[in-house]
């Protein structure tokens, strides 16, 4: 809801589109630089007092961005403080994704323990993080559908309000809950580094595998978003692409969620290599089809299957890299490799779907894919060699 409020709202309330795409913008470059950050600091200190203090910062620039956003109706201008105000609220959006995944795979670790069934632990976190995958897709397709809905009905500044109100109530509900204390803070003691905390510890180059595939996931989703945007306004209306968005992130939910009942023999890597494949094969067809929305549709929906269980095993390849003690870091650098890789789509996108039309921008998706499945296949070989 917050990218997409702040579009709306400064866009309202300034009578730019230019002014609303750069506050939106902003909020995406908080939010890719402010998440690492948070991870950091929740594996540093906790989960608990990160996302307390994180939730009272959000609400707190949330808030100032609507005031912010309401002084420009009034004084005619686009001051400095909306932009100050949407980089704020993104840098501190609690991390909740992220640092629910990281707590899965603490509980899920813990209970494979010896006198569990083979494969037991594995299981289990692929049917957490299915659930996660889930759970964001269907976030991605609501929270904009609702902010359109509210700020239509009743103001445009509702719903961030909204957001807001949620921020300042349920994350400290998740902040306290009682499964925080599965993932204990790694401090370092005074006098010295201690081995195993969460500062001593150096990430793996290997990690830059699952951070550039969710950059490449997040292209992918920028770029289809001006594509569709361009497709869809050459059949008279623009707004249509949200609803066939719409319809990708559905099916990508529903396939995102299967991955639990998936055979464990193949492996990660191998998994991931074949959905990316599949991903760019499926893309393609975004480049043959006719001017209809009925078909446009249905290449979505059979398009957005490969591409859940894609994220699926990115997250759990990344906890699987990732050093004791630097979860958190981690799975916060995956979604910020998302927001960055998005605002890169979509620049991309926007500007060949500008100067060559919809067809040329459907490439840009192709290319994402293809991408990805490269990252797939190093990350095969990395996956092989470790003990």
């Amino acid at each position: 809801m917050l990218a997409m409020g702040t579009l709306t709202l400064v866009t309202s309330a300034s009578g730019s589109f230019a002014a609303g795409g750069t506050a939106a913008g902003a909020v995406g470059i908080g939010s890719a630089l402010g998440a690492p950050v948070l991870g950091s600091l929740a594996d540093r200190r906790g989960q608990r007092p990160l996302l307390l203090l994180a939730a009272v910062l959000n609400t707190v620039a949330v808030l100032a961005l609507v005031l912010a956003a309401n002084g420009t109706a009034a004084s005619g201008d686009f001051p400095s403080a909306v932009l100050a105000a949407a980089f704020a609220a993104g840098a501190t959006c609690p991390q909740v994704g992220p640092l629910a995944r990281v707590r899965w795979m603490s509980l899920t670790a813990k209970a494979g323990g010896p006198t569990a069934p083979p494969g037991g632990s594995a299981r289990d976190l692929d049917t957490a993080l299915s659930y996660e995958s889930t759970a964001d897709e269907v976030t991605f397709v609501l929270g904009p559908a609702l902010v359109g809905i509210l700020a239509s009905l009743v103001a445009p500044w509702l719903p961030l309000v909204l957001a807001a109100a949620m921020t300042i109530t349920l994350v400290p509900a998740f902040a306290v809950h009682p499964t925080h204390r599965a993932v204990p803070a790694t401090r370092r003691p005074a006098g010295g580094k201690r081995k195993g905390s969460a500062r001593a510890v150096k990430l793996p180059w290997s990690v830059a595998l699952p951070v550039l595939a969710m950059a490449c996931m997040g292209t992918f989703f920028g770029s289809t978003q001006a594509a569709l945007s361009a497709f869809s306004a050459g059949l008279g209306g623009a707004e249509i692409a949200g609803l066939l968005y719409a319809v990708m992130g559905l099916s990508s939910a529903a396939a995102a969620l299967s991955v639990a009942y998936w055979p464990r023999r193949a492996g990660l890597a191998l998994r991931w290599v074949l959905c990316a494949i599949l991903m760019a094969g499926l893309a393609v067809l975004l480049l043959l089809v006719p001017s209809s929305l009925p078909m446009m549709a249905v290449v979505l929906l059979v398009l957005g299957l490969p591409v859940g269980p894609v994220m699926v095993t990115v997250f759990a390849v990344g906890g699987n890299v990732a050093p004791a003690g630097r979860l958190g870091t981690v799975m916060t650098a995956l979604a910020s490799g998302i927001v960055a890789g998005t605002a890169i789509g979509s620049s991309v996108g926007g500007q060949l779907a500008q100067l060559h039309g919809a067809a040329a921008a459907f490439l840009v998706p192709v290319c994402a894919a293809a991408a990805l499945a490269l990252l797939g296949a190093g990350t095969a070989v990395v996956l092989r060699r470790r003990p």
